[in-house]
């Protein structure tokens, strides 16, 4: 999908309703620019879990001790993670 779309004289864009929809993008939502080479790249900022860190770390600890599968290795992990990396096509 491919759209055009004009800078305003006070530096805003309007990302197309078809692109706005197909992304899920809503009114307020921030978005990361980033610039690549000679183009600008818009990605939507990850969004928070309002959970502080410890927070985080408790749910993480609680389902881990849950966790009643077969043992998983370190190597398994990450050869799992690149896996849906590289299938996520992002770089």
């Amino acid at each position: 999908m491919s759209a055009r779309t004009t800078l305003s004289a006070k530096g805003q864009v309007v990302i197309p309703k078809d692109v706005r929809e197909a992304l899920a993008l809503r009114p307020g939502q921030q978005l990361d620019v980033i610039r690549c080479g000679d183009s600008v790249l818009l990605r939507p900022a990850p969004t928070k879990s309002g959970q502080s860190a410890d927070e985080v770390a408790a749910r993480v600890r609680e389902l881990a001790a849950s966790y009643q599968g077969p043992v998983v290795s370190i190597d398994d992990m990450n050869a799992t993670v690149a896996e849906h990396w590289a299938a996520s096509g992002r770089q």
